[in-house]
């Protein structure tokens, strides 16, 4: 199993980026690796809470993730199992990993430092980087507007 680590600044302050990270409006705003839609969000924030996510990529694709929200602790740190339900990575195909983020105040706003791990393969890993990347320059031209 391997992780991979990711740490972006974000413009805004760490509740309004939990937000964002927690709320299906927010995630409309920033969930997925290109400028496709998101199809559907859901969220139950507390802990044995559920979340579901269905974005469409630009090339047509679509893909659904859910899992349990493990530890909330607002507005600082989120932790949550992860299971792709339709499409992703096909070496993730029916495990379970786990994403963990942290959210720390700085003056010009957030560092957001986001762990997913307990993925299957290094290209796996590389896979859902390059996901994870596009994703949070979404969310970081969200804030920068």
């Amino acid at each position: 199993m391997t992780s991979l680590t990711l740490v972006r600044r974000i413009a805004a302050r760490p509740s309004i980026v939990f937000e964002a990270l927690t709320t299906p409006e927010g995630i409309a705003c920033w969930w997925g690796p290109d400028d496709g839609p998101v199809l559907l969000a859901e969220t139950d924030v507390r802990l044995g809470g559920r979340f579901r996510v269905r974005f469409r990529m630009l090339d047509g694709s679509e893909h659904e993730s859910t899992g349990e929200y493990i530890e909330v602790a607002k507005p600082t740190r989120l932790v949550m199992s992860w299971r792709w339900t339709h499409g992703g990575e096909p070496a993730e195909a029916g495990e379970e990993s786990r994403v963990e983020i942290d959210l720390r105040p700085i003056d010009t706003g957030t560092e957001l430092t986001f762990t997913h791990s307990r993925l299957q393969t290094d290209a796996s890993r590389d896979s859902h980087e390059q996901g994870w990347t596009g994703a949070f320059d979404k969310l970081e031209r969200h804030f920068a507007k």
